[in-house]
């Protein structure tokens, strides 16, 4: 069973499951929820800061939602070509909430709040938000919003570092902090 790993070793488990080979024109990121569940909401937040920062590989933002409902029909816009990096939140034990999962492969979105849908993505990253089991939906609704801004946060620079943009892509940082254009 592969463990969850903080902040801080996050960039290097990047690195050790993305081959190098793997650069940023190589990929689409594609961020998985929904602003209507403070829990769910750490993969289309991941999806703004990344746009904000110049990313234009990016499929879900908190503007442009991807969510069960709406998957296969965003999925349908990756390019064949591209290996599709999804980035998720999960509900995990509570000595996992703040850390994260990397995989080489892909992931079960709504699998934690009893949902069948098909596994995505080449490579996963899933952010613990809060823990699993009983009442899910619930306890992702009740999540703490500022616990979901730096986990996103962290992923998003740990993306940076493993995926980082030309200097002619980068926005200033003065607007780094807006997520709702």
């Amino acid at each position: 069973m592969i463990s969850p790993v903080t902040s801080f070793h996050l960039p290097e488990i990047l690195q050790d499951v993305i081959p190098p080979n793997i650069s940023c024109n190589k990929i689409i990121f594609v961020c998985i929820g929904t602003d209507r569940s403070t829990g769910d909401s750490l993969g289309p937040l991941v999806g703004s800061f990344l746009k904000k920062k110049g990313y234009r590989n990016v499929i879900g933002t908190i503007n442009n939602l991807v969510h069960a409902k709406n998957l296969y029909e965003k999925l349908s816009e990756v390019p064949i070509n591209k290996k599709v990096i999804v980035i998720d939140s999960m509900l995990g034990k509570v000595d996992s909430i703040g850390k994260f999962y990397v995989f080489n492969g892909g992931l079960k979105p709504g699998a934690g709040v009893g949902k069948e849908l098909d596994a995505v993505g080449d490579y996963s990253i899933s952010g613990v938000v809060n823990v699993g089991g009983f009442l899910s939906q619930q306890v992702l609704q009740y999540t703490e919003l500022s616990l979901v801004l730096k986990m996103a946060e962290e992923i998003t620079e740990a993306i940076e570092k493993r995926f980082p943009l030309p200097e002619w892509l980068k926005t200033s940082n003065e607007m780094n902090w807006r997520i709702t254009s």
